[in-house]
């Protein structure tokens, strides 16, 4: 019972963080990430792109940018010898809508992998499920337009009761239904093993520790590899364990 009311507190008080944090991090380092690689750096033929798309989370709040889960799956390509460039475009307290109106200048760029983590805040705000479906549909129609060939993973996302159970039952299952719909893979949980856990959580109560960025990480690549491993011609001799992300 403990658990289940600190996970509570902890969706509850990302509504309020959220906001914040949308005003304190202006000069969020995830968006410069991604002007820097647009700006500065020119691929190498070979390297593909993968860009994780979100809020807070994706942004890795509260840490440096190297501690949060992107940055940990960047590690776990180069040990595998994979020529994959990892790009965070997560902004802290990002929702649908937000993340709407950001993505075309984000898809300036090409994108092999598309990883699209929000709607927490939506949930949290009590946005109507359907408008949040609308927006994560359209944004997944977007990438899909501009280049058929770019493939996307769906992060999934639990809020607590607090707006009624049905509509934190509609929200749960919006992930799922998406996943279904556009034929593409889904993280079931974004935070398991980790949501309302004291210990691999800030003391704020609401983001992941580095230790809980290493678990999400875990969780990502889950689902990541299989994606990876289809592309023959960047595969290399790996590691004897490949399921478990570098410390």
């Amino acid at each position: 019972m403990l658990k289940v009311l600190k996970f509570r507190y902890f969706l509850c008080a990302l509504l309020i963080l959220g906001c914040k944090e949308n005003v304190e991090k202006k000069q969020s380092e995830p968006v410069e990430s991604v002007s820097k690689i647009t700006e500065k750096e020119t691929s190498p033929k070979d390297e593909k792109v993968i860009l994780f798309y979100g809020n807070s989370l994706t942004a890795a709040y509260g840490l440096d940018t190297e501690e949060g889960f992107p940055h940990r799956i960047q590690q776990r390509l180069d040990s595998l010898g994979l020529h994959y460039k990892v790009i965070n475009s997560g902004l802290s307290g990002e929702t649908t809508s937000g993340g709407l109106n950001r993505l075309d200048w984000v898809l300036n760029q090409p994108v092999d992998i598309f990883v699209l983590e929000l709607g927490a805040n939506d949930g949290l705000r009590g946005i109507p499920i359907t408008e949040s479906m609308n927006n994560l549909q359209t944004m997944i129609s977007m990438v899909k337009d501009r280049n058929p060939e770019t493939r996307i993973i769906l992060a999934g996302m639990q809020i607590p009761p607090n707006m009624g159970a049905d509509y934190a039952t509609q929200f749960k299952q919006m992930y799922p239904a998406l996943a279904e719909s556009n034929d593409i893979p889904l993280i079931p949980f974004l935070l398991e093993g980790v949501a309302g856990i004291p210990e691999l959580n800030l003391e704020d109560g609401i983001h992941p520790t580095a230790e809980g960025q290493k678990i999400v990480a875990n969780n990502v690549w889950k689902i990541l590899e299989p994606l990876i491993k289809t592309d023959s011609e960047n595969l290399t001799t790996s590691p004897k364990d490949k399921s478990v992300i570098a410390n």
